[in-house]
């Protein structure tokens, strides 16, 4: 009897985790342009303080772009229309008045990958407080998810290219349609044609010893890539007068602390132009402290397309940098 009762235990054990399986394989797959956000709520809470603060906190400017763009696209639905195939997109808001007071996350409710943040309360104010508190929190998750949704989909077509190996040890996963366009002994240049312009990865090493002093580190990281700018990346030529790319002087860049495969460092946001020359877009550089190799590892995305809308192209050069290993790429 005792095996007998062992035996029941372990069938109902894996019988219950085959259904789980089953259940989560036949989710669809979630749909929804990337940093699209969907807010299920309803109508009169959108239109009112509600509303305002879900804009206020989602739809902020993003830090470091030339012109206003926000962190998400916002499409609005009242929960009674909340049906079908607009359960599948892959971020969603839902706010509601309710008996709960409650704010969290949710994963793969409907479709996969997908998250679903929940935001309820008893009373409006409760609501607010809610959103106040964990805005920040749904939204590292909904853009952690878009960041591993879009390095999933470069593993369709990657750039095998080994330069980045071959000088600095390291791999990223780059698109195919990324092309090498410049090398130098502590310089990589990798760009592709986006619409009016081009999304561009450049990799370089500072000494170990750089940017130990953190009441000059804006100071130093402005003069960094301003020397790499006059020395690697020339602007248009203007008769009597030097180009090439720095930091745009009117504008002190955002500074972060952030972590890449084990290597702390900073995430710097900002704008660089031409000098001498009517030109400027975002830059997004991270900046290592890679203590093995005696040396700060700095890896810069940044955007050239006048006049175009530039938040998902740059979102895609920071999923790219986010790839970043240690080794040669694997053929």
């Amino acid at each position: 009897m005792k095996h007998t009762g062992t035996l029941f235990l372990l069938l109902t054990l894996l019988f219950s985790s085959c259904k789980e399986s089953k259940e989560q394989s036949y989710l669809p797959s979630s749909v929804g342009a990337i940093n699209s956000l969907v807010v299920v709520t309803e109508n009169a809470l959108w239109q009112g303080h509600i509303g305002d603060s879900i804009r206020k906190h989602f739809a902020a400017p993003i830090v470091g772009m030339p012109m206003d763009e926000p962190l998400f696209s916002i499409d609005q639905i009242d929960p009674k229309f909340f049906t079908g195939s607009i359960r599948n997109t892959r971020s969603l808001l839902y706010v509601m008045k309710d008996s709960l007071n409650i704010a969290h996350v949710k994963k793969d409710m409907y479709a996969s990958p997908q998250r679903v943040g929940v935001i309820k309360g008893t009373t409006e104010d409760e609501i607010l407080q809610n959103i106040d508190e964990k805005a920040d929190e749904i939204i590292t998750s909904f853009r952690d998810m878009e960041i591993e949704a879009a390095q999933r989909r470069f593993e369709r077509s990657l750039n095998k290219e080994s330069v980045l190996g071959d000088k600095f040890g390291i791999t990223l996963k780059i698109p195919s349609i990324y092309k090498v366009g410049k090398q130098e002994d502590n310089f990589v240049w990798i760009d592709r044609e986006i619409q009016k312009g081009t999304a561009n990865i450049i990799v370089y090493a500072m000494p170990g010893n750089s940017f130990d002093d953190e009441e000059t580190l804006v100071k130093d990281i402005v003069a960094m890539r301003d020397s790499i700018g006059e020395k690697y990346i020339p602007g248009t030529t203007v008769p009597g007068k030097v180009t090439h790319m720095r930091t745009e002087p009117a504008y002190a860049p955002a500074i972060f602390p952030t972590e890449i495969s084990g290597l702390k460092g900073v995430e710097v946001r900002g704008i660089w132009d031409i000098k001498n020359y009517p030109m400027a877009g975002p830059f997004l550089t991270y900046i290592l402290n890679d203590k093995e190799n005696d040396r700060k590892l700095v890896l810069e995305g940044f955007v050239f397309a006048p006049a175009t809308e530039k938040r998902n192209d740059m979102f895609e050069l920071e999923a790219i940098l986010k790839t970043l290993r240690f080794g040669q790429v694997e053929n």
